[in-house]
């Protein structure tokens, strides 16, 4: 049996939560223009993830924002970019299972390539050297699957810790924590506080990396909140649709084939 995740333990019960409370009135029928508005912005639980929104903001403001500024001070950026590229590698294990359960052999391939070439030569996944032999590195996760498969997205949820999200990726990100082989290994305090200072780790580089585009959404948007949600939806089609036209069936050439000679 896995390990019971702690972070999925806290996010669940509040993502039941939120579907419980307040949602924003549906428009009369006779307005058709809200109506559709209403529809394409897919949100009935406005009110409720406008609250998430700010108390997400607030707890940024005083923990994860200010450990991601003190982690660009600190550290290099060379430095942080090896430490993007070693968490990286250790997530390939669920991108290549999320690129087989897609039916996609060459994406599935790349990322097997990458996570032997990383992990020996690149030196635990410091390194991104798969990437100049050709093996570059793609997104994967079981919310994409899902949405693959047709799964519909739900309505639109903010919630506190992990952001702009929705019902099918929130169940995908609890498929990708059980289906993460460094679930299943070990248990007691070590491998506890490993585990969490993975998440940790992800979490601060993540923040790290969109300080500047985050802060000047929030500085120059009208509705910041409107703004992300709608930056988030394009993001994630941009992810999916990336996987549809990636329509590569045949096994990778990883070694050249000998020339022919002309007769």
């Amino acid at each position: 049996m896995p390990r019971p995740n702690p972070l999925l333990s806290l996010l669940v019960p509040l993502a039941c939560l939120m579907a419980l409370t307040g949602c924003a009135p549906r428009p009369p029928a006779s307005d058709k223009d809200a109506v559709a508005d209403y529809k394409q912005t897919n949100d009935p639980l406005e009110p409720t993830n406008r609250v998430m929104y700010k108390i997400n903001n607030g707890l940024d403001a005083v923990t994860l924002k200010p450990a991601a500024e003190a982690y660009r001070y600190a550290v290099p950026e060379a430095a942080r970019e090896s430490i993007h590229n070693a968490l990286l590698n250790l997530a390939y294990p669920t991108v290549f299972f999320n690129d087989v359960a897609e039916g996609k052999p060459r994406r599935a391939g790349d990322t097997f390539m990458r996570f032997i070439i990383n992990s020996t030569l690149g030196v635990g996944g410091l390194f991104d050297v798969a990437k100049h032999w050709g093996y570059v590195n793609h997104d994967a996760d079981f919310g994409l699957t899902l949405a693959l498969y047709g799964v519909p997205e739900g309505p639109y949820l903010y919630v506190p810790i992990l952001g702009p999200s929705d019902p099918r990726d929130l169940a995908g990100y609890g498929v990708d924590v059980v289906d993460w082989p460094f679930t299943w290994i070990g248990n007691g305090t070590t491998v506890y506080a490993l585990e969490w200072s993975y998440y940790a780790m992800v979490a601060i580089d993540t923040r790290e990396r969109v300080l500047d585009s985050l802060d000047q959404v929030q500085k120059t948007a009208l509705d910041p909140y409107a703004t992300i949600r709608s930056l988030y939806r394009q993001h994630r089609q941009s992810q999916l649709e990336a996987i549809r036209n990636d329509q590569r069936a045949t096994v990778p050439a990883w070694f050249p084939a000998p020339t022919t000679q002309s007769e």
